[in-house]
């Protein structure tokens, strides 16, 4: 038998994350124990693919975790989507990946999926545990870009 067929079918599965942003720093949240996946870890504002467009679920996303709506986050890069595996839930997370920069980070409400946050310079990232591929996720958005940091 080769390796090929002893290898688990990892399930595609889409989701957003949006990083926010403001004063060149990016915002990082600590998931809940409440979540399905990757409790206590840091992350982005994300959630799975449900709306049309990855670019509506990001929007959701954000005015439901964060209380900010359409009006004070505007968006500044969109990123080609990336393939994180995690055959540990024998998933394959299709990331759709966004950076926005938002008026007013003083008007953040976290919901429930997440109990602290955190504004950090982007070279801070790996010094963080954090939910797979966030760091993939951000560079997907900010390769090319200028004044990023």
């Amino acid at each position: 038998m080769s390796d090929a067929s002893t290898r688990p079918v990892l399930q595609r599965r889409e989701v957003v994350t949006a990083f926010l942003r403001a004063g060149g720093k990016i915002l990082l949240v600590q998931r809940s124990a409440k979540t399905r996946t990757y409790q206590r870890r840091w992350a982005g504002i994300s959630g799975y693919l449900e709306d049309p467009t990855p670019l509506q679920q990001a929007l959701r996303e954000i005015r439901e975790e964060t209380g900010l709506d359409e009006t004070t986050v505007h968006l500044a890069r969109a990123g080609k989507p990336l393939e994180i595996p995690a055959p540990e839930l024998a998933t394959c997370w299709i990331v759709h990946p966004f950076v926005f920069d938002i008026d007013a980070p003083d008007r953040i409400r976290l919901d429930w999926e997440n109990t602290a946050l955190r504004w950090v310079l982007p070279d801070q990232l790996p010094t963080y545990s954090t939910v797979p591929g966030l760091a993939q996720a951000l560079a997907a958005c900010l390769e090319g870009a200028e004044g990023h940091s």
